[in-house]
């Protein structure tokens, strides 16, 4: 085998790799609750 043909295949097989550890993480964060107090004065509007 040719040395640029080993490139290429090391290259490819990094690529599908990493592109399968990237789709199994679990990026989903749960959303975060935030109470504020609200004044009326913005209620009465």
């Amino acid at each position: 085998m040719s040395r640029s043909l080993v490139i290429i295949i090391v290259v490819a097989v990094l690529l599908i790799g990493g592109l399968f550890f990237l789709s199994g993480r679990n990026t989903e964060k749960q959303p975060v609750t935030v109470e504020k107090v609200v004044p009326l004065e913005n209620l009465a509007n």
